[in-house]
């Protein structure tokens, strides 16, 4: 009980001291550029104390959950050896994780409302959240294909760049054809995917995945993945896109 309160107390100051310099900068701005009281100081202190508390809470949450839990599931696939039930694992993980990030949500629902008032679909309760959904949809399934991509890459040890780089030239590629309207939003999908559910649990899986398997190295080979979870997205809203 002792170790667990002493591990909570040092995140508690590691969070409150990364949040510094957004609070130096914010004071300077406000005091220094703006020379203006802060508003509701009592209401700022209060949300600051709030934040420090939910992101302490959020980062001791990963590292005794969620980090071990995908280290440990990693292991498990590898050790079974059965190559199909780790691929339907790395495609659901990035499914299911993606399809729940709050900021995909937002996003999906703000686009769908925007489309709605630009005339590219009916202004309705449905049509705009028929549209919200398949996006998410769409974005979901990029990423689940994409952490699949990374498993294999992991397990067969090919070059990350080369599909990094063959990726985004296919996305330069198809911006070029893509509805205008689509491609700010397939852009920002690659960047709402890489989220604060996504991230912990693919991270983990990959260097769980490269730490199990002999001849791989968890820095060079468990790390990456999050890479293709941006990167897929762009594809397939753009092809989303140019189908609705």
């Amino acid at each position: 009980m002792k170790q667990a309160l002493t591990a909570f107390l040092k995140t508690l100051l590691n969070s409150a001291r990364d949040l510094l310099p957004i609070v130096a900068v914010v004071l300077f701005f406000q005091f220094v550029v703006l020379q203006q009281p802060l508003p509701n100081m009592a209401g700022l202190i209060i949300g600051m104390a709030f934040v420090v508390l939910g992101l302490t809470f959020f980062i001791y949450g990963l590292e005794m959950g969620l980090f071990p839990i995908g280290e440990s599931m990693a292991h498990a696939f590898a050790r079974k050896g059965s190559i199909f039930w780790l691929l339907t694992f790395a495609f659901a993980l990035g499914f299911g994780t993606t399809i729940a990030e709050p900021a995909l949500i937002a996003v999906a629902k703000e686009a769908a409302t925007i489309a709605a008032e630009g005339n590219m679909i009916v202004n309705t309760e449905e049509a705009r959240s028929s549209y919200a959904s398949g996006l998410r949809l769409t974005v979901a399934f990029s990423v689940g294909l994409a952490i699949v991509i990374g498993v294999l890459r992991i397990l067969k040890g090919w070059p990350i760049q080369y599909l990094i780089v063959g990726g985004y030239i296919l996305v330069v590629l198809m911006t070029t054809i893509a509805p205008k309207e689509i491609i700010g939003i397939a852009y920002d999908s690659g960047g709402v995917t890489t989220s604060t559910i996504t991230v912990p649990l693919v991270t983990a899986l990959g260097v769980g995945l490269a730490s199990s398997i002999k001849g791989r190295n968890p820095m060079i080979d468990g790390f990456g993945l999050i890479a293709f979870a941006s990167l897929t997205p762009m594809i397939f809203v753009m092809a989303y896109g140019m189908l609705i």
